[in-house]
């Protein structure tokens, strides 16, 4: 009898560690998480079953073209990924500090607009030390950078094809207009409002905006060149110097972006402008709702579609990929992807005529 006593309790012992080792296995799909190797790896999105989450930090919340982007990455990201954006308020150590948070929160991908494009390196060795995949968005690390991980990507667009396209708006208006060389010498006398010093955007578009002019086989002649910081109110204040010291002698104003452009009209308007038939050819790049207002109401002769809709549904998309443990290819994200990290979106001469296109 106290055998048989023995061996059921035994039996029982069995079946109540055989019942919960089945529960355990269901109920908490990966334990190995927390020991050895794993505990430092983020795990896939997929392995979970859940949308990825992606840690987006942007540069400054109140550049108008960002704006726009940042909206097309939240609008993207609804039916695949949740989105958390912050905003890095134009400083590289509160950016660094928002990528710790990010690491620390466990996101399954990082998406950052670099404050500074030199400093990206950083954020790369953290995201690979925690094994958190990383894009990078309209402002491009340097090659170096790019090449630190398998896991780092980039999604932007050619500055020097905006500059190109900046230069080409004003070769059409002036052949066009023969009357807008206003001291018949053959050349284009323009300002140059300039973005953030060393921003590839910058230094690019103010290349080949003037190449394109050169290339056009019309003459240029710089009046005077200043930095505004892709800043309206800045805008606004260079170009008022530059008609105080040299209004006679201005042709033409190409600007490295809308904001800065509309400075511009604004200075002008000052000046009497755009009225009476007084009129100065200006240009800049983005194509923003406030500058497709300028387009209509004719004070603003052309800018460039930087396509923030496409930019920023590119880079939800390959992040979302990078976060559920594919490779981002055309198949994967819908983008082509070229050298196997980079994502081109393509710029758009607008001018009145066409500005639909850029609604």
């Amino acid at each position: 009898m106290k055998k048989l006593l023995t061996l059921a309790v035994a039996g029982a012992l069995v079946a109540t560690v055989v019942g919960c080792g089945n529960k355990t296995e269901t109920a908490t799909p990966a334990p190995a998480a927390s020991t050895g190797a794993a505990a430092t790896a983020t795990p896939k999105a997929a392995d979970t079953g859940k949308k990825p989450t992606i840690g987006v930090a942007i540069y400054k919340f109140d550049d108008t073209f960002m704006s726009g982007v940042r909206a097309a990455i939240a609008d993207a990201a609804k039916d695949k990924a949740t989105v958390d954006i912050v905003d890095s308020q134009n400083s590289q150590p509160t950016q660094n500090d928002k990528v710790d948070l990010f690491i620390t929160k466990k996101v399954n991908a990082l998406a950052i607009n670099a404050v500074d494009r030199t400093a990206a390196g950083v954020i790369i060795d953290k995201a690979k030390a925690a094994n958190v995949p990383v894009v990078f968005l309209n402002r491009e690390p340097l090659a170096d950078d790019m090449k630190k991980w398998d896991k780092v990507y980039y999604v932007g667009a050619k500055a020097e094809q905006s500059g190109t396209m900046e230069g080409q708006l004003l070769v059409d208006y002036f052949k066009a207009h023969p009357e807008a060389d206003k001291n018949k010498d053959g050349k284009i006398q323009y300002v140059m409002l300039k973005g953030e010093p060393g921003h590839q955007d910058a230094e690019l578009r103010t290349k080949f905006s003037i190449q394109a002019i050169t290339d056009a086989g019309m003459g240029v002649e710089k009046v005077a060149e200043d930095t505004a910081m892709w800043d309206r109110v800045k805008g606004q204040e260079k170009m008022a110097a530059f008609l105080a010291s040299s209004e006679s002698k201005i042709e033409a104003v190409l600007a490295n972006n809308d904001d800065m452009a509309l400075g511009a009209i604004e200075a002008l308007k000052a000046k009497g402008y755009f009225k009476d038939n007084k009129f100065l050819p200006v240009v800049g790049v983005d194509a923003t709702a406030p500058a497709l207002q300028a387009l209509s109401d004719g004070t603003l002769l052309g800018t460039v579609l930087n396509d923030a809709k496409n930019q920023g549904a590119a880079t939800t998309n390959v992040a979302t990929a990078l976060a559920n443990g594919k490779t981002p290819s055309k198949e994967t994200t819908g983008y082509d992807v070229t050298d196997g990290k980079y994502v081109w979106i393509s710029y758009k001469k607008i001018t009145k005529e066409n500005m639909n296109e850029a609604k």
